[in-house]
């Protein structure tokens, strides 16, 4: 057992946290109770690369108690919780590595940390573990049965290796799962993205110009949220059918070089590298305010904006002020990190509830079915993707329609008509 984190005094205070948590995902811990009873994890070392909150922090405790040896490091440097890490040291018997604010060196060397640890399945958010693993530890992978990805921006890394038959096994995209994109992509991505930006700026969203780079499912979701808060919202797309929906749900739709000089905030959810670059910092009023809620901080080439700054200083926490030639002035939330895990505390319980039992069903699965798989990515299968709903529909008190026996006749002939 080993741990590298800020402070283990903060387990406490940390467990706390995770608990509150807990008594919001219901599903998690319908899945503890028979993961604990049948152990289908054990003897299996688990490395996850996920964001290390206390939403988290339960996945890691259902596994665990699947029989699992959880080991767990951070995926991206400002979204870890310090006390939360520390708890699932203490007191949930796993292996933290992971540090708030750490730099780029020891955030991979707590990647290599997990990697030593030969880990037979992988759980990453962002690709960054596999990664890893292929391109500078490939003595690690013969182990390796499998691994989930849980977000876009990972799942098309992993899609790009799968084309050039990099893949060495197979992992399954738990964000293709209709319970994890269409709630937590939507919902979560949406609530706690403004709620980052709120807490870094205490701006008024009522009135403000919002430019919304990207209208994906996070897209729609920060959108739809900005614009309940009183935000005239302006949407940039790339994709034609993308940018047709946007459209017709009431958004303006233009490029972000039309954009650049309207908003008072702009939040990319692309996926992709510098949305937001010199051309777009040219244009903007004094007082922009600059936030991503994508994976990774390449949507905003910050280092572009750096050059182009006449004087940089801390204006907030978090807030980092470029004066530009201009005269203007253009603040970056966290440093372009995804601002709500960097600047609040991520998706609420909730909704990370249904994406997280997608995770530990998918890690069953693995477990179960690896040697069938070939070394690609799959989506999860739909029987998970159907009990995650049922799970939490019946912890929500609702209950739904079913078929009758005519009307699955009925479905399945081809021979009735009008």
């Amino acid at each position: 057992m080993g741990y590298d984190i800020k402070d283990i005094a903060l387990a406490d205070a940390g467990l706390q946290r995770i608990q509150w948590a807990a008594r919001r995902m219901p599903v998690l811990r319908s899945l503890h109770e028979r993961f604990a009873a049948e152990r289908p994890l054990e003897g299996q070392t688990i490395a996850a690369c996920l964001h290390i909150t206390s939403e988290t922090a339960n996945l890691a405790s259902l596994l665990r108690a699947g029989g699992a040896r959880v080991m767990l490091c951070a995926s991206n440097p400002l979204s870890t919780q310090d006390d939360v890490a520390a708890a699932l040291a203490k007191h949930l018997d796993c292996e933290p590595y992971c540090i708030r604010g750490e730099d780029r060196d020891t955030y991979y060397s707590h990647i290599h940390a997990l990697i030593d640890a030969d880990p037979r399945i992988t759980m990453d958010d962002g690709c960054d573990l596999v990664s890893t693993l292929h391109s500078e530890r490939r003595e690690k992978l013969q182990g390796v049965i499998g691994g989930t990805e849980e977000t876009t921006t990972g799942v098309i890394r992993l899609r790009s290796m799968e084309s050039e038959s990099a893949l060495e096994y197979p992992i399954i995209a738990v964000n293709a799962a209709n319970t994890k994109h269409l709630f937590d992509n939507r919902y979560g991505t949406g609530q706690s993205t403004v709620d980052g930006v709120l807490r870094l700026t205490n701006m008024l969203i009522a009135g403000a110009t919002a430019v919304v780079a990207g209208y994906g499912w996070c897209g729609r979701g920060t959108a739809t949220r900005l614009r309940g808060m009183g935000a005239n919202v302006i949407v940039t797309e790339i994709d034609p059918v993308r940018a047709l929906e946007a459209a017709m749900d009431g958004f303006r739709v233009m490029p972000m070089a039309a954009a650049a000089p309207l908003g008072d905030l702009f939040i990319t959810l692309t996926g992709n590298t510098s949305v937001l670059r010199r051309e777009h910092f040219e244009k903007m009023k004094d007082g922009a305010i600059v936030a991503n809620s994508g994976h990774f901080n390449v949507e905003i080439d910050i280092p572009a904006l750096a050059e182009m700054a006449r004087e940089k200083r801390e204006a907030r926490p978090l807030v980092q002020e470029y004066q530009l030639p201009s005269g203007g002035h253009v603040s970056v939330l966290a440093d372009g990190r995804l601002v709500n895990l960097s600047g609040a505390e991520g998706h609420p319980a909730m909704v990370m509830d249904m994406s997280f039992a997608n995770q530990a069903l998918s890690v069953e699965h693995l477990a179960r079915e690896h040697k069938n798989l070939e070394k690609r990515v799959y989506v999860v299968p739909p029987e998970i993707d159907s009990r995650v709903a049922e799970l939490k529909l019946a912890s929500m008190g609702i209950t739904h329609d079913a078929l009758t026996d005519a009307q699955r006749r009925y479905l399945a002939s081809w021979r009735e008509g009008t």
